[in-house]
């Protein structure tokens, strides 16, 4: 079906809320011939149109598109105009009265109207979400269900495609002061990048983030704000740390725009955990050694489970060496014994938490894997050459 000029107009009119001030609604309709009288809006997204209209030509977005339009006039029983307001998106302007008056099961009817338009496209090789707003007698008021409809689809961020969402206006999120991720976790996710620990702040990185999509199934933005948080912690401490401040200041605003704009929470993941390794990166080459690939393999393996009980004899089986030529060769390339090496992973941690954190020298200790308060204080004065409370003090000071 062709797009009728004059509905799509009056149609952008409705939506955006601009008719008030451009002439008298039936006397709109009158002069264009239109002659639905539209109170409700529902919102079609095609489902991951970016990723299906990637290296696709000019046709084949022509074509996909008809085909939707083709399928909202074989499914929608309703008086209707329809108008573009996106790339894969398009608005439904709907006219659910029956002698001025809305059918009191027109909910329902409208859910069986999508249901069937869904089955319709999925036959084409594409699927379609919708999300439905509310029913405005007031057609000065229709860009309001507009706006209700795009909001409900946000929620399509957790839930996946091929789905139906209705406006609430009286959303039940419970806006509890919970803290999903708590200081110490962040602490702890830090933590790791300090120590150079590339693979193991990534996989808590993602730990966090399934956290937070289970405090937040029914809150995108915060979860997007929690997520965004954590990133910017990321970057202050990689500047901290030497990095180039504008050139980070930059990417961070590209991708925080691009995060804001994606609609998959697997994606979302996909991007900040891409992003975070980028900046981990700049961070763990600090760190990096001239060493051979398997005491690399050694190395990555201690730090990522320092918090372990660890020995020897394991992680010479890890790198599938003897442990006699594995201590010989360790100490060779890395210029410290397996021990003392790991208690410098452990003890590098400590002193970050010193630092971010008020637990006591006792916890932390604890908490890198060291179990012995008074080894670990030798230990730490041997690394840092103070005692963990002088340089708590030095730090916070």
């Amino acid at each position: 079906m062709k797009l009728d000029t004059a509905q799509a107009a009056f149609s952008q009119l409705l939506i955006s809320g601009t008719l008030i001030h451009e002439a008298d609604f039936e006397d709109m309709r009158e002069r264009l011939g239109i002659e639905s009288r539209p109170q409700l809006v529902i919102v079609l997204s095609i489902d991951r149109y970016t990723d299906l209209a990637m290296n696709k030509p000019l046709p084949w977005s022509i074509e996909i598109g008809q085909q939707l339009v083709e399928a909202i006039y074989e499914s929608f029983a309703l008086p209707f105009l329809w108008v573009w307001v996106g790339e894969g998106v398009l608005a439904v302007l709907l006219d659910v009265s029956a002698d001025g008056k809305p059918d009191p099961a027109y909910k329902q009817v409208l859910v069986g109207m999508v249901k069937k338009l869904q089955q319709l496209v999925d036959k084409k090789g594409f699927s379609v979400s919708a999300g439905i707003g509310t029913y405005y007698d007031d057609p000065y008021r229709l860009h309001l269900s507009y706006g209700e409809a795009k909001e409900s689809l946000i929620d399509r961020f957790f839930q996946g495609n091929r789905m139906i969402f209705q406006y609430e206006q009286q959303r039940s999120i419970q806006e509890e002061r919970i803290e999903p991720v708590s200081p110490k976790e962040k602490v702890e996710l830090l933590s790791r990048v300090r120590i150079g620990d590339e693979d193991g702040s990534v996989a808590y990185l993602n730990v966090l983030l399934e956290r937070l999509a289970g405090s937040y199934k029914h809150n995108v933005d915060r979860f997007k704000s929690e997520a965004y948080d954590l990133i910017l912690s990321l970057s202050r401490m990689v500047v901290d740390l030497g990095g180039n401040a504008s050139e980070i200041l930059s990417d961070n605003a590209r991708m925080l725009q691009d995060l804001y704009s994606t609609i998959r929470y697997d994606k979302f993941v996909k991007k900040l955990s891409t992003y975070w390794r980028k900046l981990v990166k700049q961070v763990a080459d600090d760190h990096a050694l001239e060493v051979s690939p398997v005491i690399r393999s050694a190395i990555v393996h201690i730090k990522e489970h320092h918090q372990e009980k660890m020995l020897l004899t394991e992680i010479a089986q890890h790198c599938y060496l003897s442990t006699h030529y594995f201590a010989h060769l360790f100490k060779k390339e890395t210029g410290l014994s397996f021990v003392d090496f790991l208690n410098k992973v452990r003890i590098e941690k400590a002193a970050y938490f010193l630092e971010k954190t008020e637990l006591s020298v006792q916890e932390i200790a604890a908490h890198v894997g060291i179990q012995d308060a008074n080894y670990f204080a030798r230990k730490f004065r041997m690394v840092m050459s103070c005692s963990p409370t002088d340089y708590r003090t030095a730090a916070q000071s």
